[in-house]
């Protein structure tokens, strides 16, 4: 597992979201991206983590920032997630694993001394042009959102 650098240009993504829409990359050039990775939908960190970006959503709203999670959940599970805690932002489903693969998150893991293969907590921040601006490669669910607000708004100040 390798984790993408920062100033390198964010690999391409074609994939559906919770809704079966395709997302791309390409249709947020111009604007900034969270493309955040998480493990697994309607876990308890990946709750914390989701609606924490819920309830900060109009913040990255104002400062024309888009939110796109990220897990090998498929679209329906996303749907089901999104719509339990009312998630006002797209899920990405990359079940055949090509995004996690990409963005290098994807890797072997430890919890409680087992040993596994999974998706790491790891959030880029892609700028107007597709370029990884950020790295966030050991995210703390509980304030990564305000984290990342801290960040954007010192970049705008």
């Amino acid at each position: 597992m390798t984790i993408l650098e920062e100033g390198v240009v964010a690999p391409a993504i074609s994939a559906q979201d919770q809704d079966g829409k395709p997302v791309s990359l390409e249709e947020y050039r111009g604007r900034k991206v969270v493309l955040y990775f998480y493990p697994k939908d309607d876990t308890p960190g990946c709750t914390k983590e989701a609606c924490a970006f819920r309830d900060n959503f109009p913040n990255f709203k104002k400062l024309g920032v888009d939110i796109l999670g990220v897990s090998i959940d498929s679209e329906s599970k996303h749907k089901k997630f999104a719509e339990k805690f009312t998630l006002p932002f797209r899920l990405v489903a990359d079940p055949e694993m090509h995004i996690v693969e990409a963005y290098g998150v994807w890797g072997k893991k430890k919890f409680m001394g087992r040993e596994y293969m999974g998706t790491s907590r790891v959030t880029y921040l892609i700028n107007e042009q597709g370029i990884i601006e950020k790295v966030w490669p050991k995210v703390n669910p509980a304030v990564h959102a305000e984290e990342l607000l801290d960040y954007l708004n010192q970049k705008t100040s």
